[in-house]
């Protein structure tokens, strides 16, 4: 293992999501488990696992902060060392990747699709030091390993349910950037409102996102929580009563704008991405319908967990819905506002999804 490097703190807190402890094996010699726990931990002291988020920041209550809260969990069950590096903006990207290389990472997580360029450039660089990327799977070096997956399930079941919850008979959705791991909920959540009308005999219209051309409404960034609200107004002036924004914290504006048109008598349900919106946005919760969830932080755990053990590999880790790596998230207070039998249709499609009964196919999906 690499010597230790002097700590960075953060400027910004964030809340810790809770997660399940491992259980701890008991020593040859009969030790008690909180005396075993705390060898086990000092072996790894000297061992730094280091993350960089990308532009929203790893309060963005999305991917960012998934990720980054997985790196500390696996900070206080592993009792390693952790550094990060928060980008404001594009061009911190480089930098901040530099940084986390001279300061001996023995493993860097970079957090996003839009820093595989910079993740590449370092890998190549570095050849001793090893990198695993969320949401991007272009890099095909040994010290890399993608963490990527297949939203286009999750989003399947959130595009049923958003048609079959309906009562305009219009639902829509938005993306950040367009790019393929913002068009990948989009194209699983449009298959989902196609296989309710197929189903039911139907005609729930889609907004903002046309799969077949691949077209559709995108903000330009992650950061512009105006153009969201101002994009939710639009849709609900066109009918549309549930959103989905993929656009990370500009879905803030969503919540912004259903806020008001509920209290203007409009009734309007959000459906979050990347985290359980109803566990981490600020305000408008209680307007969740559910949120289409990737499970960042079990997986960034995992994978430094492994690279600690000395088992590091550049096979992708790819989130299904069978490994439990996307899912729907409860519907909190929304559960009296999804019919019994939607929810065991829900569960059906799960199964037959996972059987490949049903076929969710996106351009963007984990090949």
């Amino acid at each position: 293992m690499k010597k230790s490097p002097r700590t960075i703190k953060r400027g910004t807190g964030t809340a810790t999501a809770l997660f399940a402890a491992s259980a701890l094996l008991l020593s040859a010699c009969g030790a008690p488990p909180a005396e075993d726990a705390a060898q086990d931990k000092s072996a790894n002291s000297d061992y730094t696992g280091c993350i960089v988020s990308d532009s929203g920041g790893f309060d963005d209550r999305s991917f960012n902060q998934s990720s980054y809260e997985g790196i500390q969990k696996a900070k206080d069950d592993l009792g390693i060392k952790v550094l990060e590096a928060e980008s404001s903006a594009e061009t911190d990207f480089g930098p901040n990747v530099n940084s986390m290389v001279t300061s001996g990472c023995d493993l860097i997580v970079t957090v996003g699709y839009l820093l595989s360029s910079t993740t590449k450039e370092a890998a190549t660089a570095n050849p001793d030091t090893n990198f695993a990327i969320v949401d991007d799977n272009q890099i095909d070096l040994p010290n890399v390993k993608p963490i990527i997956y297949d939203t286009a399930q999750a989003a399947f079941m959130a595009g049923y349910l958003a048609a079959g919850t309906t009562e305009t008979g219009k639902v829509a959705t938005y993306g950040g950037i367009q790019i393929p791991t913002v068009t990948i909920f989009m194209d699983g959540f449009a298959e989902g409102v196609n296989y309710y009308n197929e189903q039911k005999d139907e005609d729930v219209q889609l907004l903002g996102w046309n799969k077949e051309a691949q077209t559709g409404t995108f903000i330009g960034d992650f950061e512009n929580t105006t153009k969201g609200k101002t994009n939710t107004k639009n849709f609900a002036n066109e009918g549309a009563d549930i959103i989905m924004p993929v656009a990370g914290p500009v879905g803030l504006g969503t919540l912004d704008a259903v806020t008001e048109l509920q209290a203007a008598g409009k009734d309007m349900k959000v459906i979050w991405v990347d985290s359980d919106g109803y566990l981490t946005v600020p305000n408008g919760k209680e307007f969740i319908l559910t949120s289409v969830m990737k499970l960042m932080g079990e997986a960034v755990e995992e994978v430094i967990k492994t690279d600690v053990e000395g088992n590091f590999s550049n096979e992708p880790y790819v989130g299904t819905l069978d490994n439990g790596g996307v899912a729907l998230a409860p519907f909190h207070d929304m559960e009296d506002a999804v019919a019994d039998d939607m929810k065991s249709e829900l569960d059906k499609i799960k199964a037959d999804i996972i059987s490949g009964e049903i076929s969710v196919e996106s351009e963007a999906s984990p090949k």
